[in-house]
C-alpha cells in the first residue's frame, strides 16, 4: 500500500495526467515529512533529477517522468524534461517560477492536512515524534529509505516504521515496527501509546522481521 502522492499542477494543469496518465506520483507522503530541503520538490542552488512519477515499479525498469529542478536568483527552473514510460510523448516545456511563491506553495501543501484520513495523520506525526527523539540512536537503528507510512487503510488501517538494525553496511537486518489505527480513538493519543511502547523494548526483540 503506497501513502497519498502529491501531483504537480502547473497552469492548473495536472501535467502528470497529460503525459502518464497511468503513472502513480513519485512524491509520497512520507517525502515531505523533513524539513524543507529535504522535499522531493524542493529547489536547491545545484540542479537535481526528479523522479515525479513511476509505474509502481522502479523506473530504472519500468520507466517514469522525471525533470530538474534548479534555483537561478529569483527563480526556479524545471528543465530537462523525460519520460522514460512512453519516449513518443512530448514533454513539457522549460517553466520558470517566482522563488518565493513556489516556496510559499510547497510550504502551503505541507501544511494542509484537511485531506488525510486518520491512518495518514498516524503516520506524520509518528514521524514527527520520532524525529524529535533519539529512538534510532538509542536503539543503534538507521531509518529505512521509504520511511514512516501508510501500511493499510479502512477496517484494518496501519502505520508501518520500517528500519535496519545497526549499520546499512555492517550486516543490518530489516525489521519494522506496526502502529494499528483506528478512528475510534484521538489519534494522538494513540500515536503517544505506540512510541512510548517502542521506546521501552528493544526493537530486536519487540518488532517484526524476515
Amino acid at each position: 500500500m503506497k501513502g497519498a502522492g502529491i501531483r504537480p499542477l502547473i497552469d492548473d494543469q495536472d501535467v502528470l495526467e497529460e503525459i502518464h496518465p497511468d503513472g502513480d506520483s513519485s512524491c509520497y507522503q512520507q517525502m515531505w515529512l523533513g524539513s524543507s530541503e529535504t522535499w522531493p520538490l524542493w529547489a536547491a542552488r545545484e540542479p537535481r533529477r526528479v523522479e515525479l512519477s513511476n509505474n509502481d515499479c522502479v523506473t530504472d525498469c519500468c520507466g517514469g517522468v522525471f525533470v530538474t529542478i534548479q534555483r537561478r536568483g529569483d527563480h526556479v527552473e524545471w528543465v530537462s524534461w523525460e519520460n522514460t514510460n512512453d519516449i513518443r510523448v512530448p514533454v513539457p516545456p522549460e517553466v520558470r517560477f517566482d522563488a518565493s511563491q513556489y516556496d510559499a506553495e510547497l510550504a502551503r501543501v505541507v501544511a494542509d492536512h484537511s485531506w488525510e484520513e486518520p491512518v495518514d495523520t498516524a503516520a506524520r506525526l509518528l514521524a514527527h515524534r520520532i524525529a524529535a527523539t533519539d529512538w534510532y540512536k538509542r536503539w543503534d537503528c538507521q531509518p529505512f529509505a521509504h520511511g514512516i507510512r501508510v501500511q493499510e487503510r479502512g477496517e484494518s488501517a496501519e502505520v508501518v516504521m520500517p528500519f535496519v538494525t545497526s549499520q546499512f553496511d555492517e550486516g543490518g537486518t530489516y525489521r519494522w515496527h506496526v502502529m494499528s489505527v483506528t478512528a475510534q480513538e484521538p489519534v494522538e493519543e494513540q500515536v503517544g501509546r505506540f512510541v512510548e511502547q517502542i521506546t521501552a523494548t528493544d526493537p530486536r526483540e519487540s518488532a517484526k522481521g524476515p
